[in-house]
């Protein structure tokens, strides 16, 4: 997880642009006070400090999933408790709290909440089931997701056909974001996408496998057999369509035969069919 000190700076940056935005908010409805009344004034500076104070989390967040402005230039991400991407449910409850938690009191409760919390969330993060991580250096995915060598027998006869992407693709933002993770969390989170994924894959894994090591293996396998798919729709090559005999002038020719004339009188009777032979297994083998 983040630092305290990095998240703190974080927050002091978001809140300097949304001063700047509220003091240019203001000035722009001070220009139009001479011709508005005093309840479309009022009306409009509430609906600019819920903007300012609500709106800009929720918006970047949910836009660059999970990256303030602040959380941008300290390289932070704020990421939901199973891995995956923060929603937009989870940023609003997110912005709201942070209201109350750094505009109405300077930022204490998310202090003591932070200082409490053994994953170091501020009230914002608890109602919102999301942390905040280090986003700052990109992992290479497949360095982290590969099989781990003792579970490739185990996994390559898995049946993979009824997991469902979403549950792949928590496992897949876990495993990347696993070296962020302090150790508590690494343990909950991977057991709780490892225990749903465990409903679709069979057959179970073998005991005493960490739940990390057993998302990989699964994944890792399923990345092998789609390449392997794929591979296979490249490489094929359907059949050609065989050649039609030529057709002379003057009757059907085979190959490498040359026809006989045919008299004034003469017709053409087509070969009477070989009767097959049948071999006691039943198969005819052709004539």
């Amino acid at each position: 997880m983040a630092q305290m000190a990095s998240r703190a700076v974080a927050v002091l940056i978001d809140m300097v642009v949304q001063l700047v935005l509220m003091v240019g908010g203001i000035l722009l409805l001070v220009n139009f006070a001479p011709i508005s009344d005093s309840a479309m004034l009022v009306a409009s500076s509430i609906l600019l400090s819920v903007l300012v104070m609500v709106g800009y989390p929720v918006i970047f967040e949910t836009a660059s999933r999970g990256r303030s402005l602040g959380k941008l230039a300290l390289g932070l991400r704020v990421v939901s408790e199973d891995g995956g991407p923060e929603r937009f449910r989870q940023a609003l409850f997110r912005g709201l709290a942070g209201v109350v938690e750094f505009w109405m009191f300077y930022g204490a409760p998310a202090l003591i909440s932070s200082l409490i919390s053994q994953r170091g969330k501020r009230l914002g993060d608890l109602f919102a089931g999301t942390i905040v991580i280090s986003d700052r250096a990109p992992r290479d995915t497949g360095e982290v997701i590969s099989m781990p060598p003792p579970l490739a027998r185990w996994a390559s006869g898995l049946e993979l056909s009824q997991l469902p992407e979403p549950v792949a693709h928590a496992a897949r933002q876990y495993l990347l974001r696993w070296h962020d993770l302090s150790p508590r969390t690494q343990h909950e989170m991977g057991v709780r996408i490892a225990t749903q994924m465990a409903l679709y894959v069979s057959p179970a894994a073998p005991a005493g496998v960490p739940a990390h090591a057993y998302l990989s293996a699964v994944l890792a396998e399923r990345r092998r057999r789609e390449h392997e798919r794929l591979t296979r729709q490249n490489t094929y090559t359907p059949p050609s369509a065989p050649h039609a005999p030529s057709q002379g002038a003057a009757g059907y020719a085979g190959a490498g035969q040359v026809p006989a004339p045919l008299g004034p009188a003469a017709t053409y009777a087509p070969p009477a069919p070989a009767e097959p032979k049948v071999t006691p297994g039943g198969f005819a083998p052709p004539a």
